[in-house]
């Protein structure tokens, strides 16, 4: 083994038992030696081990034998592959407290999180270069439900990394007849995509709770990929990502399914509901609603046009009635649409 590849079976670790890490757990425990999952629930961790099962976060779906959960992160040290997959905002936090148990210094870090750090801007490779800086770095992204993932249902993901050793490894490890994984070397098209989908995820659902039809929809998503691509481009990303998985492939599967917490949360929102309830009734973190916040930070920094992000910020963190922050979009000054 080499520090840019992965033994055959490699023992892998996850940090985080939501309903993410446990569906990666279970696409990756057939190529692994065993999987840690890295949880600080008492109920995660006893239904991890006792009953092969993560119900609050992952209903129905069953994990394997090799899969156990742990509450020390030394057990997760150890690994040759550690996955990130805790909320953006939790990235920064649980890096830090990894590093004081001395991971393992071949080990391939992979961000399985869509977000970016209010405040620094930074994307969550970036996080993990800063407090990591030796060690190889990856990401995953991609139109990836937990609820498919773990039913074994087809899927595909982008893996990124700036070593295509590092990237080929990977896609060996996250090919199954049932994922498809492909590689790039863009990392911040990858990354920014992932979190900005995030955000037209809950305008979706808001059009939707309010009661607008397929056409509005549509447009939302249309122009959100412009507003996507503008943005992104400037903060580093490739335009030719931002219409790959990570980008459009993300962007319609959130948009339209009720597996995403960013569009239900919306769909509430839309109907009437504040945004703290909205949130709250879906029982896990809504990535979008911090995203929200950085990347309308991110956005005001670079002075690029967002339209979109600007709403859906007016409705999140200024209490403007959605209905009135669509009205605003709506009577905008025309404008060409390669504008």
């Amino acid at each position: 083994m080499t520090p840019e590849t992965l033994p055959a079976r490699p023992h892998i670790a996850i940090l985080g038992a939501g309903s993410w890490g446990s569906a990666l757990a279970i696409l990756l425990a057939p190529a692994a030696s065993s999987v840690a999952v890295y949880a600080r629930s008492p109920e995660a961790l006893r239904s991890i081990n006792d009953d092969h099962a993560n119900p609050r976060y992952l209903p129905g779906a069953s994990l394997p034998p090799t899969v156990t959960a742990t509450s020390d992160l030394s057990d997760a040290a150890r690994a040759a592959l550690l996955l990130f997959a805790v909320p953006s905002s939790a990235t920064r936090e649980m890096a830090r407290e990894l590093a004081t148990h001395h991971p393992n210094p071949d080990a391939i870090l992979l961000s399985c999180s869509k977000g970016v750090e209010f405040g620094t801007g930074m994307r969550m490779s970036e996080i993990l270069a800063e407090i990591f800086p030796h060690h190889n770095l990856a990401v995953l992204s991609g139109p990836n439900h937990a609820e498919e993932v773990a039913k074994g249902l087809a899927t595909a993901a982008v893996i990124g990394a700036h070593d295509p050793a590092v990237a080929a490894s990977l896609q060996i490890v996250f090919t199954t007849p049932a994922f498809r994984s492909y590689t790039s070397d863009d990392l911040a098209g990858i990354e920014l995509g992932g979190a900005i989908k995030n955000i037209f995820a809950i305008a979706s659902g808001i059009a939707t709770g309010i009661g607008l039809g397929d056409n509005a929809t549509a447009a939302l998503i249309t122009r959100g990929l412009a507003e996507m691509i503008r943005l992104g481009t400037k903060l580093g990303g490739r335009p030719e990502t931002f219409t790959g998985l990570s980008g459009v492939g993300d962007l319609i599967a959130t948009c339209y399914s009720h597996h995403s917490r960013n569009f239900r949360a919306g769909i509430a929102i839309g109907q009437g509901q504040s945004v703290e309830a909205s949130v709250k009734a879906t029982g896990m973190v809504v990535e979008g609603v911090p995203n929200c916040l950085s990347i309308h930070q991110a956005a005001r920094r670079a002075n690029v046009r967002t339209p979109l992000i600007d709403a859906l910020y007016a409705v999140l963190y200024q209490n403007k009635p959605a209905p009135a922050a669509l009205r605003e979009l709506l009577t905008r000054t025309p404008r060409s649409e390669l504008d």
